[in-house]
């Protein structure tokens, strides 16, 4: 079999009185002509038929074929400049019908069109040092979260990438993982090398900056029955919690598929520690 990697699906034994699982190969990626690969990454939405995967200073596009054992590869692009530029982390986009990936590589982030695999926008110097990883708003569509080893988290708007509308500076060290809440944009997760694990509240940039949305018709009625009734203040961009349960660098965090409160985190000892959103913001955004 080529190098690369094996998309699988589990498959139940013939045993039905067995509970164990193994892995059928569905089809093989074949990157022995481009490199080693830094990242794969599943189409969001969609039949789930197509996959990314970054490999050195490619960024290839792969179809996959149920009736054969090998991806075909549907088009593919490459870093051109100076050095040994490669890949580091890659992010499928779940808006725009699924046709942009952004990647990382080095200090740049950079946006990609999957139809004509070229690059629709760039943000050169994002991060003083390199970029580690990065993510996507679920509910703002041109939204996205960097971070790196110069210790920060920044937002960016890709429709204007001059600066950052909004940078995060509490960790120590190396960050290597910032995660999106999958239904609340305004919690946003974070873990380093300074064995942390942040969780602040992004409530000024998130989709909903001041509370659940109301229409206008009913903020006017409001306002003619309660005329001295203060507006609710909307809550401030902040630091929920800063979790320390992990002694070495935490590589991974991850949101729960299921519950929208509960996130994990593992670290390079092999600890996976799994959390909960404090009970009182999480009542604070749903009422």
């Amino acid at each position: 079999m080529p190098e690369g990697i094996g998309i699988r699906q589990p498959r139940v034994p013939d045993d039905s009185s067995s509970t164990a699982q193994t892995l059928e190969l569905l089809c093989h990626l074949d990157n022995t002509a481009h490199g080693n690969m830094a990242c794969v990454v599943w189409e969001p939405m969609g039949d789930g038929k197509k996959v990314i995967s970054l490999a050195d200073n490619h960024i290839l596009l792969w179809d996959l074929q149920e009736s054969s054992s090998q991806a075909v590869l549907a088009g593919s692009a490459s870093l051109e400049g100076k050095g040994q530029l490669r890949f580091t982390s890659g992010r499928w986009s779940p808006h725009h019908n699924c046709t942009q990936v952004a990647t990382a590589s080095d200090t740049t982030l950079r946006g990609w069109d999957t139809r004509s695999m070229s690059q629709v926008y760039c943000i050169e110097n994002a991060h003083g040092q390199l970029v580690r990883d990065l993510d996507f708003n679920p509910n703002k569509q041109y939204y996205l979260a960097s971070c790196g080893d110069d210790c920060k988290v920044k937002f960016w708007d890709t429709r204007n990438v001059t600066e950052p509308v909004k940078t995060l500076e509490e960790h120590s060290h190396w960050v290597w993982n910032v995660r999106y809440n999958h239904s609340h944009d305004q919690l946003v997760l974070t873990g380093s090398s300074d064995s942390r694990v942040i969780l602040s509240n992004m409530v000024s940039i998130s989709s909903e900056p001041f509370g659940h949305l109301v229409d206008d018709d009913d903020v006017s009625d409001q306002e003619d029955h309660q005329p001295e009734e203060k507006s609710k203040e909307p809550l401030q961009d902040n630091v929920i919690a800063t979790y320390e349960e992990h002694e070495d660098s935490v590589y991974a965090v991850e949101w729960s598929s299921a519950d929208p409160w509960l996130f994990a985190s593992l670290s390079y000892d092999g600890r996976l520690v799994i959390n909960r959103v404090p009970r009182a913001l999480k009542y604070h955004i749903l009422l």
